[in-house]
């Protein structure tokens, strides 16, 4: 699928600075995500708001204030798309 190139360089971005360790399951994982999110929203291309929606969606609680971090550090302005939603 098509990604938005400013998306998906904020991604790459993203995903160097995560552990070594993390890297390749993170790419995997959110990519495959991502790219769901914008197939239910009927686009062409993966956007900002698929890349964010994929980490929230499957990023483990002892991860979450890195992820968080990670996503400021790299440009994803996370609280626009309703981010972290509220719990219960």
């Amino acid at each position: 699928m098509q990604w938005d190139e400013t998306t998906q360089d904020k991604f790459k971005g993203m995903i160097s600075k995560i552990p070594v360790f993390h890297r390749g399951i993170t790419l995997e994982v959110v990519t495959k995500k991502a790219e769901e999110s914008a197939h239910l929203r009927n686009s062409a291309q993966v956007e900002e708001v698929d890349v964010v929606s994929a980490f929230f969606s499957d990023v483990p609680s002892p991860f979450y204030s890195m992820m968080v971090r990670l996503l400021e550090q790299s440009g994803f302005d996370y609280r626009k798309y309703g981010y972290p939603k509220p719990q219960g």
